[in-house]
């Protein structure tokens, strides 16, 4: 090949790369941009609507009869945490699909988010704990059933995906026995763990999650760097200088942010699933955290602010639109055999 021939291939190269940037850049802006404006609307677009004039007022710190209330105590704050909850599930769901190379293999899939739940409805129902100790309990059950589900599966395929799915049911099933001996007070906090929503929001939870979160983050992103290799699985990743034992760090990153948001809004369903895929599908095929956790903001913003207004007088918890929205697209994946060569 001339040096000529050479030099046009680097060239295309580099355009192909810097049109891939510049794509990536502009997705994850218009992304932003989406879930900043679903946030807005909530907020606005709540148990009273509160025009624009209004609401930059109160944040500047005017009081207006029960709009001030509405806004800073209950709107705002839905509003705050499905964005950081939704950015949480759709960050670990891109992890866990990327890591383990099976569209399926997402926490809420595989039963780590359903963990996660038993053991805060265990804290709330039998050890009577709240707060930040039930944040870490449901982190640890979360990390108990990703254990459990990747030792007896001894694979990332087929009976990852079936393991977990049986180990959710079984979960699924102590949740609703607990739900039948809660007392009155509590019924209402575990009904929460049985669905997933933003009703009980408030700017403690807010700043424990943040606060809880951060650390995550940044462990996600420094281990982050090797997640291109690992789509290549273990061995390749090695070979291309990737760390030893970056997929169990990734995935136990990924487990923890997942669960702290499991313990402030609950399990909302199919949102990790589906994060994921639609990042990727929108990125050109590129697997994304950002633009996965994202999606996942816009995904459970959109759910509540849909969900308080398309049943007149019925507010519908987010986690029962993300269901509603994420099972068609689930048995349609299967359906179309889009899981084959991962199912092996």
């Amino acid at each position: 090949m001339s040096t000529l021939a050479v030099r046009e291939a680097a060239t295309r190269d580099a355009r192909r790369t810097l049109s891939r940037r510049a794509h990536h850049r502009l997705l994850v802006g218009a992304l932003a941009v989406l879930a900043l404006g679903l946030a807005v609307a909530r907020a606005l677009l709540g148990d009273m609507v509160i025009p624009v004039a209004d609401a930059v007022a109160i944040l500047r710190g005017e009081v207006i009869p029960g709009a001030s209330f509405i806004l800073m105590e209950s709107s705002l704050p839905r509003a705050v945490l499905g964005l950081l909850a939704g950015a949480a599930f759709g960050a670990a769901g891109a992890i866990s699909q990327t890591v383990l190379r099976n569209p399926l293999a997402s926490p809420d899939i595989v039963g780590v988010g359903m963990g996660a739940s038993t053991a805060a409805v265990v804290g709330i129902v039998v050890l009577g704990v709240s707060g930040p100790a039930l944040s870490l309990l449901a982190v640890a059950g979360a990390l108990v059933v990703a254990v459990l589900v990747r030792v007896v599966a001894q694979s990332t395929g087929e009976r990852l995906v079936l393991v977990g799915v049986g180990v959710s049911s079984v979960l699924s099933s102590v949740v609703h026995y607990l739900f039948t001996r809660a007392d009155e007070h509590d019924t209402q906090l575990v009904l929460r763990w049985l669905t997933g929503s933003l009703g009980q929001a408030d700017w403690s939870t807010i700043r424990w999650l943040v606060m809880t979160s951060v650390a995550a983050y940044v462990l996600l992103w420094l281990a982050s760097r090797d997640l291109p290799a690992l789509q290549l699985g273990d061995d390749l990743a090695l070979g291309l200088g990737g760390r030893r034992h970056a997929a169990d760090l990734l995935l136990a990153v990924a487990v923890v942010v997942l669960a702290l948001a499991v313990a402030a809004v609950g399990p909302m369903a199919f949102v990790a699933f589906l994060a994921g895929p639609i990042a990727r599908a929108l990125d050109r095929g590129r697997p994304t955290i950002v633009g996965a956790a994202l999606v996942g903001a816009v995904v459970v913003v959109a759910a509540d602010l849909v969900g308080g207004h398309v049943i007149p007088d019925v507010h519908l918890p987010a986690g029962v639109v993300t269901g509603l929205t994420g099972a068609p697209v689930l048995l349609w994946l299967l359906t179309r055999g889009r899981t084959e060569g991962s199912l092996r």
